[in-house]
């Protein structure tokens, strides 16, 4: 989630570059890329990765209205291996979301501690998938979560899935596509999700990614719920269609508790969500 590409020399524009990898230090492992880049290791990617560097800390001009009750949650993956779940609840975290994929090549290692332990204290939870538009099409993506944890049931305890689409830790920022490209490969994902579920997944991302490598797309505001990044005093302007979002993500909190959450309502709104 925290780490982000960097030149080698800390002279001019790597400087400030630097100040922005500092804090996030030590959460995901980082690979060099030979003289050029730092670029982290396969698998290692999860929610809100870029957020740090491109849309976080800040003022957020036209912000959205949001319910008088927020629910708190929080969202993990294996950086945070063995979560003190008890600790959460007993801070006021109900609701969780778990990594459970990535691409059609990694599966969350801490996966059955986070999603069984989340469960047991009393959380409502979910899974999600950190999208690697690049390696493989998004059906074949949407396969490999429903298959390794992204699956939906109506128990009153289990969200829906999740797509976690957002900057490349790997490479290019839009992962090679055009923004036509990217909207069709969303739209794959979550119509075979929807097919294998029978849910609509919910849709994270921060507005200017969406912005810059969808063109702003409203192809999905009136069926997926929208799950907004943004690490500022107000959720800020949303993405095209979207009239409010379902979840914000608001703070990073580091490899321990990882990130947290509102919810746009209050404990009966997530229970809906999950209620289908």
């Amino acid at each position: 989630m925290r780490v982000h590409r960097s030149g080698t020399t800390l002279a001019g524009a790597a400087l400030a570059a630097l100040a922005l990898l500092l804090p996030l230090a030590g959460h995901a492992g980082a690979v060099q890329d030979p003289g050029v880049r730092q670029v982290p290791a396969r698998g290692t990617a999860s929610m809100g990765m870029g957020v740090l560097a491109h849309d976080g800390q800040g003022s957020s001009p036209g912000g959205v209205s949001a319910q008088a009750v927020q629910t708190e949650g929080v969202d993990v993956s294996s950086h945070q291996g063995n979560v003190a779940w008890s600790t959460l609840w007993n801070s006021g975290v109900k609701w969780a979301y778990v990594k459970a994929t990535e691409g059609t090549y990694y599966k969350n290692t801490s996966f059955n501690q986070q999603y069984t332990g989340s469960y047991n204290v009393g959380m409502i939870r979910g899974t999600y998938h950190f999208a690697t538009p690049d390696t493989t099409t998004g059906a074949a993506q949407a396969d490999y979560f429903v298959n390794n944890g992204g699956g939906w049931s109506k128990d009153g305890r289990t969200l829906p899935g999740v797509l976690d689409i957002e900057w490349n830790p790997y490479g290019a920022t839009c992962y090679g596509k055009t923004q036509a490209g990217m909207v069709a490969w969303i739209r794959d994902f979550v119509n075979r999700y929807k097919a294998r579920t029978g849910r609509d997944a919910v849709i994270y991302t921060a507005t200017s990614w969406w912005t810059q490598c969808t063109g702003n797309s409203s192809a999905f505001a009136a069926t997926n719920p929208l799950w907004i990044a943004r690490y500022a005093a107000s959720v800020g302007e949303l993405p095209a269609g979207w009239q409010y979002y379902t979840m914000w993500q608001y703070t990073s909190s580091g490899p321990t508790v990882g990130d947290h959450n509102h919810f746009n309502g209050d404990l009966s709104r997530v229970q809906a969500l999950a209620n289908g």
